[in-house]
């Protein structure tokens, strides 16, 4: 199964907006969104069941047994992340808690504590969903706090596999920027398309996201969207793609239009305005480069 990714350096690029108008356009029965930290595609697909929900553990965490606690303190001394926290319900009879944003599980507390009374216990780290009937749609939300959004997403990828059968093409919604969630989404695509923003930080975004695509050895794509904003600057980017001989699949512009649509919970795929017709063609380019198709 070919895998398209679609990145931005930085959240408000348009990154969504461009994956939910290639899913209409390629109807696609396989895709996910690996935003974990901010999931929504969802907002623009419509017809969704209720999801398979399955809460996802990451680290374990230090849980006080309070029947067994005798509250000497060990465990709030001892911890260097701070995260043990102390209430005085009355005075002279403190108790400890565990503070879950703070904690480490490091297990410092459970190995000092004279009376075993702390554990460390499996932590739910999010919530992965599974939309699946005709289509499948595999996403995920990390809960606040939470350390571990790159195994999240590798395992939000591999429900989507799991649950797909004879499909040949999925279209993945990666996270912003080029953190652990944007790594385990490039690990094993077939392309990356990168949704570059004409500003100088836009620009910079993007060259660390190219670089980034580059270490796994993913073949690579970009399209500017709000092109208009800063003509300078997306010729700036085009020439950076020529140079670099990195496919560049078009622009988009900025268009009023695209935010109607998009409040109205559609794509602009299905809207007879400017930024659809250009994704339109950002979409045959990008299929083109996927495919091993020369791009005119």
């Amino acid at each position: 199964m070919k895998q398209l990714l679609i990145l931005s350096g930085k959240g408000g690029t348009g990154k969504t907006t461009v994956a939910g108008a290639f899913i209409h356009l390629a109807r696609a029965k396989a895709y996910a969104d690996c935003d974990v930290d901010a999931p929504n595609l969802h907002l623009i697909l419509r017809d969704l069941k209720e999801p398979d929900r399955e809460d996802f553990y990451g680290m374990e965490k230090a849980l006080i047994h309070q029947e067994d606690c005798i509250a000497c303190g060990l465990c709030k001394e001892h911890c260097r992340f701070h995260g043990i926290v102390e209430l005085r319900e009355r005075e002279n009879h403190p108790r400890y808690e565990v503070n879950p944003y703070t904690c480490e599980g490091c297990g410092v507390c459970e190995r000092l504590c004279p009376q075993g009374a702390i554990t460390l216990q499996p932590d739910p780290a999010g919530e992965l969903r599974l939309y699946s009937n005709e289509e499948v749609f595999s996403t995920a939300e990390l809960k606040m706090g939470s350390g571990t959004s790159g195994l999240l997403v590798t395992e939000v990828k591999k429900r989507l596999k799991g649950a797909v059968k004879d499909q040949e093409f999925a279209i993945i919604d990666g996270s912003p920027g080029i953190g652990c969630p944007v790594i385990a989404s490039i690990s094993g695509v077939d392309l990356t398309l990168v949704v570059a923003e004409p500003s100088i930080a836009g620009i910079s975004d993007m060259k660390r996201i190219l670089e980034t695509a580059k270490k796994f050895n993913c073949k690579t794509a970009v399209c500017v969207n709000k092109f208009d904003t800063n003509e300078e600057n997306t010729n700036r980017i085009e020439a950076f793609c020529r140079e670099h001989h990195i496919g560049f699949t078009g622009k988009i512009p900025y268009d009023p239009q695209a935010v109607k649509a998009i409040n109205r919970m559609q794509s602009i795929a299905e809207v007879d305005c400017p930024s659809g017709e250009a994704v339109r063609r950002v979409y045959r380019q990008t299929m083109k480069i996927l495919m091993n198709e020369k791009v005119v």
